[in-house]
């Protein structure tokens, strides 16, 4: 570890203890475990994190941060037509979204669910998504490009199709033509919702 920064130590614990907690499990990687797999020792890992439940918050903040995606899906979201900003949040989405933002090894724990952290974290990001793509919809009401229907249901049934695709990328390794995939979306939700 020699002329290693600070940093780049605690950048090393991280990365390590991502692949463990996502490969086994919270409660099956120990301490030990990952300074084995860094070359460090117990009481660096409790000078930079705390504890193995504050490294597992700083793995877990870092992974499932979605902020640079609510961001780009804003931008799109801006464009001036509801036709553009809806083609647009779909491809930020399905070009963008995080692919380790929700490992599920990352967050199992004895019970195999999220910890109330994480998953109100989740929650909160997924919420902002959803605000986005229903501003869409919404303006695209407003503008008589959708039809008047419970804006809620239409953002749904969007999102519905966009995650199923996201899904099967991230839990199965599906390879599938996005581009293609979010022409046949935006056109198939415009031609839904006309």
């Amino acid at each position: 570890m020699q002329g290693e920064g600070h940093g780049e130590t605690a950048e090393k614990i991280l990365l390590a203890a991502s692949r463990l907690f996502a490969e086994r499990g919270y409660s099956n990687v120990s301490v030990r475990d990952i300074c084995r797999e860094t070359g460090t020792s117990a009481p660096v890992i409790y000078y930079y994190f705390g504890s193995k439940k504050g490294l597992f918050d700083a793995v877990a903040r870092k992974q499932i941060s979605m902020n640079d995606l609510i961001s780009k899906l804003s931008r799109a979201a801006a464009a001036p037509k509801p036709r553009e900003a809806l083609a647009s949040f779909v491809k930020v989405y399905l070009s963008s979204f995080p692919e380790h933002a929700f490992d599920p090894g990352l967050y199992l724990r004895d019970s195999g669910t999220l910890d109330k952290r994480s998953a109100q974290m989740v929650s909160e990001d997924l919420e902002k998504v959803r605000d986005i793509a229903s501003s869409v919809v919404e303006r695209g009401i407003k503008a008589s490009d959708i039809r008047t229907a419970d804006p809620e249901f239409a953002v749904d049934c969007l999102l519905g199709m966009l995650n199923r695709v996201i899904f099967q990328h991230i839990h199965f390794s599906k390879v599938s033509d996005r581009e293609a995939y979010r022409k046949f979306v935006t056109d198939f939700f415009f031609r839904a919702m006309k």
